[in-house]
């Protein structure tokens, strides 16, 4: 997958909470669920970059709400249910055990995933229409490598939109 191309992905799936709340001085809460601290911090300078060049300031547009398994996956259902409870306004969850955690806890909150197979593991019912409150980027094989990039386009349009 291109970086590029994630990126862009993500800072959208990331910035459509400050669209839909561009009518309220409030910034929006973006809620990352990890299995490691290294996790945190890689998506962390890669999300807070995507988010700078689209010209949005931590801490005046959005603030991250980090959790980290540090390397416990049985720790993620309880963090993904406090991030709930913090009612942050979409959850980034990287890996499949941290999707799994946040499609759990929440059925309203816009969950953002980046996993191996969400069709196998139960996320979502295809990649063409994942449905429900979870959207985001497969790294599944080539056998499926037509599907992911029709989900990828799909996800990026939907997400410019969002950050629009």
């Amino acid at each position: 997958m291109k970086r590029r191309a994630f990126i862009t992905l993500l800072v959208g799936a990331a910035s459509w909470p400050l669209a839909a709340r561009a009518q309220r001085p409030n910034i929006a809460r973006i809620g990352a669920l990890v299995l490691t601290n290294d996790d945190a911090q890689s998506f962390g300078k890669e999300l807070r970059a995507g988010l700078r060049e689209l010209g949005l300031v931590e801490d005046q547009h959005f603030a991250f709400e980090f959790r980290s398994a540090e390397g416990k996956p049985d720790l993620l259902p309880e963090l993904a249910a406090e991030l709930v409870r913090r009612k942050v306004d979409i959850i980034a969850a990287i890996f499949t055990p941290c999707a799994l955690a946040a499609k759990q806890a929440t059925r309203e909150i816009p969950i953002f995933m980046i996993a191996g197979d969400p069709i196998g593991t139960g996320l979502v019912a295809s990649l063409a229409r994942p449905g429900g409150n979870i959207t985001g980027l497969s790294n599944m094989g080539a056998e499926r490598e037509g599907n992911a990039s029709n989900c990828s386009v799909t996800c990026c349009r939907r997400c410019a939109g969002w950050a629009s």
